[in-house]
């Protein structure tokens, strides 16, 4: 996949692996990450994957933009990695969120038959971020979609578990949300007393089990 370079301010580059989310550009930009990772570039002080992208903070002292984008393309056209699967993780979930009823609604699936299919097949971390230690798991298959809410809550709080957009998602702080509450987790993944702050990154594996 070849992907778009961009340049963010003078101190940044995104590599981005698509337009919108799909499982190819999730892949690609994980691959790209580890690469990245593993190379230590030249300048590059932090690699920070996102859904379909990667962020490279470089000090241009060091080096140029230009030369970045070199090396980039040089590690984009190299053999993947083929590490597709990380760490697994069993995060342990109450299913009582206060949009569980209308989430089943909308699937036209009963609660049991909601958290059975919900908990089936282990979930890839997709990304981490948008808030400290947030996890976003996905992809659901296409008989478990459901839009986000018209409305956003002001607040939920830490061990949330939301559901939409053919992804689960974990918080681990108190935040604004537009995704529907399905449930809530003891499982923190974020721990500023720890370095690193959080335990799971993007191509772990989460497997949901219901409490």
């Amino acid at each position: 996949m070849t992907p778009l370079i961009l340049p963010l301010g003078d101190q940044a580059m995104l590599i981005r692996f698509g337009d919108r989310l799909t499982d190819e550009a999730n892949l690609a930009a994980i691959d790209f990450s580890r690469r990245a990772d593993a190379a230590a570039l030249q300048g590059v002080v932090e690699v920070v994957p996102n859904l379909v992208s990667v962020l490279l903070r470089y000090e241009p002292a060091t080096i140029s933009f230009e030369r970045l984008a070199g090396e980039v393309r040089l590690l984009v056209s190299g053999e993947p990695t083929g590490q597709q699967r990380g760490r697994e993780a069993v995060v342990r979930v109450e299913f009582d969120g206060e949009d569980l009823h209308e989430v089943v609604g909308l699937l036209h699936l009963s609660v049991d038959a909601f958290i059975s299919a919900h908990n089936g097949l282990p979930l890839r971390v997709l990304a981490t971020g948008f808030a400290p230690g947030f996890v976003y798991c996905g992809m659901h298959q296409d008989s478990l979609v459901v839009p986000r809410r018209r409305s956003v809550r002001r607040r939920v709080s830490a061990g949330t578990v939301l559901f939409a957009a053919g992804q689960t998602a974990i918080t681990s702080t108190a935040i604004p949300t537009g995704w529907h509450v399905i449930g809530r987790t003891g499982f923190r993944n974020f721990d500023p007393s720890r370095l690193p702050p959080s335990d799971l990154v993007a191509g772990d594996v989460v497997r949901f089990e219901a409490t």
